[in-house]
């Protein structure tokens, strides 16, 4: 297991009231001294070990398994955040043929977090797979369908679209700022493909890109694209949305087009990241997870695509009927959006 280390010192040691453990592990901590946030952990390890073990568990035939550390504590570091490290061994009473899987590490009740998924990747009873738990879902069985399995990543991707305000902003963004169907289609496809390739790479494993940079990228991509419709509002005023000549070519897009569609793509690329680094996967290629992963990516398309499908018809019928309220309105969306990505860009690149 690999638990994110100050919010595991603090929540076992509050667990616990296990007041040196706090005191030694925050300490080290503070310090950046690896070596004493591993000694720490292995002093208290009953303390560290029992808050796990209470929290996580593994059932056979409706009958507890029971649970063994194997080794030490080590710690080791993702993105420059240090993570505990624990092999846990669980003997399992015979008979069963398949096992439950059941979280509550780091509760909303604790009041450290909110909303903590714990992933969890497996190969029993000759199955393998991939599945998020959280406290909605707080279980899943090994003998659980493949699309039982799916839809929980379905679910996740969907959820974190939907409660990831910097990416629906985005997503506005472009929907201000395209002038048809055909351009937010296509937009939207540029982004999907662009945010696919680099998701699969990190989340592998195969990039890693520091989140101190790609956060920051993130909220600068979201002012230049809501401010890239405000500066044609400026230079064109209600003409803003009016097409330049375009050639014979199946996409028909004009020179302002192609130049803003190269622009989301580019932007979708670390978006991607971004989307990799909410679930914290850094395994080696598994084609179990390679699906897992595929499939919390049409969570995220899915809710995009009904965003477009129900915002960008009402703001196609507003220009339609009104063309200056529908530039005031494209406008004023894009200055807000415009005004936040700037805002969270000085604060995560400040570290706030």
């Amino acid at each position: 297991m690999e638990l994110e280390y100050d919010l595991f010192v603090v929540s076992a040691a509050d667990f616990e009231d296990d007041d040196p453990l706090f005191r030694a592990g925050t300490a080290a901590f503070d310090a950046g001294d690896a070596d004493g946030q591993a000694r720490a952990l292995n002093t208290h390890a009953q303390t560290a070990v029992r808050y796990v073990t209470e929290r996580f568990s593994v059932s056979s035939a409706d009958r507890t398994c029971t649970p063994t550390r194997v080794g030490d504590f080590t710690v080791g570091q993702r993105e420059g955040v240090p993570y505990a490290d624990l092999l846990l061994d669980w003997a399992c009473p015979g008979g069963g043929d398949r096992h439950e899987v059941r979280g509550g590490l780091f509760p909303d009740a604790e009041g450290y977090v909110k909303g903590t998924k714990t992933i969890v990747t497996y190969e029993l009873d000759g199955h393998s797979g991939s599945a998020a738990i959280d406290a909605a879902h707080p279980s899943f069985s090994t003998a659980q369908a493949w699309y039982e399995r799916f839809w929980e990543f379905f679910r996740l991707g969907a959820e974190h679209l939907l409660t990831g305000i910097d990416h629906i902003l985005f997503l506005l963004a472009l929907i201000a700022g395209s002038r048809r169907l055909r351009e937010i289609v296509l937009a939207a496809t540029s982004f999907t493909l662009a945010h696919s390739v680099t998701f699969m790479l990190a989340a592998l494993g195969l990039v890693d890109v520091p989140g101190s940079v790609v956060e920051p990228v993130i909220a600068l991509s979201i002012a230049v694209v809501a401010g890239w419709h405000l500066w044609r509002v400026w230079r064109r005023g209600d003409h803003a949305a009016d097409l330049e000549p375009v050639g014979r070519g199946h996409l028909s897009l004009d020179r302002a087009g192609w130049i803003r569609l190269g622009v989301v793509f580019c932007f979708g690329l670390v978006h991607g990241l971004g989307f990799a680094g909410a679930l914290g996967i850094d395994e080696a290629w598994s084609w179990t997870l390679l699906w897992s992963l595929l499939v919390f990516n049409v969570g995220i398309e899915t809710v995009q695509l009904a965003i477009i499908a129900v915002v960008f018809p009402l703001l196609f019928v507003l220009r339609r009927r009104s063309p200056k309220l529908g530039t005031w309105a494209t406008g004023a969306v894009s200055a807000g959006v415009s005004v936040m990505g700037l805002v969270w860009f000085v604060q995560r690149l400040s570290g706030l």
